[in-house]
């Protein structure tokens, strides 16, 4: 394949590599992947393939930017907070490489659509969050033999594996690692378990060479392995994963199985709305399209001295929604953070997709000290 002037000193470093060259460099250019989760693995993971000249990747995620999202989830800067991520990242992967095709699909991937959308890319890459996601994305690979390149973190550790790829033996899954998913487990995240920046950068530098050495040919992949990581003494283990006939009984294995499971059931949140922290929400409304609702009442204190804001009840809240019009960004707040997610929750069904909204965590509690807002 010849190359454009611009693509040779683009990709300078990897042509003139004797055991890449121009014939790995096709196969980037002809390889689609497709990375669920734009965030602190996402993130990595896209900048690196976008760089490697990977020709197609699609972007699945259907959260919004925050502030506290920025220690790790590099792609993005202040500017974008309350943007969607997937157009964010878009954005930022078109300017880095303007030659490769980026799709953004700005929703949360259920088992509705998985089957459709996997089968369009040679490789999936799952960063997402949360367990049944995990698993439903396995369940789906593994139903289409389709490659997929799973990572996780928690606090100061991260793991890796490749899953649905050998073929010279049986090719291990999630369910060789974990049988069966436990409600309690689906709600861990960085959020809950908090994390150092890096880790995941760490995490997802390693999946984004995974893919490369999967594309290429290079090197020796992941596969039937799981692969930890220590933040704090940089320690690295490798362990085998067996395939197992038992983990049949766990997964569904026919596609209209697939379809029939609920995996929302252990999805701890599992509404479109979001819940900010004071600071986010200080960045927000600071933006022209963004209004305060304050679902207090009268006699509640202290007031908000800040423009533009709406006080309103919640049980009149759907009476004022032409007020509500103009804005893109819907921040509910109250005293403790308990009722504006019920007005949230009540503002989403109303409005759909067509707004973004939010509710303050901790309500006003947990705003008070910021002198400059309250009498």
């Amino acid at each position: 394949m010849q190359y454009e002037e611009n693509d040779k000193e683009r990709y300078a470093c990897q042509l003139q590599m004797k055991d890449f060259g121009s014939e790995a460099q096709d196969k980037l250019k002809n390889g689609s992947v497709l990375v669920i989760g734009a965030g602190g693995l996402g993130c990595p993971v896209l900048q690196y393939l976008a760089g490697a000249g990977v020709g197609r990747i699609g972007i699945v995620d259907d959260d919004h930017i925050e502030l506290g999202n920025l220690h790790r989830q590099v792609l993005y800067t202040t500017e974008d907070i309350g943007k969607s991520k997937t157009e964010s990242a878009a954005a930022q992967l078109r300017k880095m490489n303007p030659a490769i095709l980026i799709e953004p699909h700005p929703f949360r991937i259920t088992n509705k659509e998985a089957i459709n959308l996997l089968t369009q890319y040679d490789l999936i890459i799952d960063g997402s969050d949360n367990f049944a996601t995990r698993f439903m994305i396995n369940d789906a690979c593994a139903l289409l033999k389709k490659p997929l390149i799973f990572g996780a973190i928690g606090s100061i550790e991260g793991q890796i594996g490749f899953f649905n790829h050998t073929t010279d033996q049986p090719s291990a899954n999630l369910r060789d690692l974990y049988p069966t998913l436990l409600p309690e487990e689906a709600a861990l995240s960085c959020r809950d378990s908090g994390t150092i920046g890096v880790v995941p950068g760490v995490i997802g530098t390693m999946m984004a060479a995974e893919a490369i050495k999967f594309f290429t040919q290079k090197g020796t992949l992941l596969s039937n392995q799981l692969l930890t990581y220590n933040f704090y003494t940089h320690q690295t283990c490798r362990f085998d994963i067996s395939p197992s006939k038992h983990e049949l009984s766990n997964r569904p294995i026919t596609a209209e199985a697939f379809l029939q499971k609920d995996y929302l059931q252990y999805i701890s949140i599992n509404q479109d709305w979001k819940e900010i922290s004071a600071e986010t929400m200080e960045i927000l409304i600071e933006k022209e399209n963004s209004l305060l609702i304050d679902i207090r009442s009268e006699a509640e204190y202290p007031p908000i001295q800040i423009e533009p804001h709406l006080r309103i009840s919640v049980e009149d809240i759907l009476n004022e929604t032409d007020k509500l019009k103009e804005a893109e960004h819907l921040i509910v707040i109250c005293s403790s953070g308990n009722r504006s997610k019920l007005g949230a929750d009540i503002l989403q069904k109303h409005f759909g997709t067509a707004k973004k909204i939010y509710s303050l965590k901790g309500g006003i509690q947990a705003w008070k000290n910021k002198s400059r807002i309250f009498s």
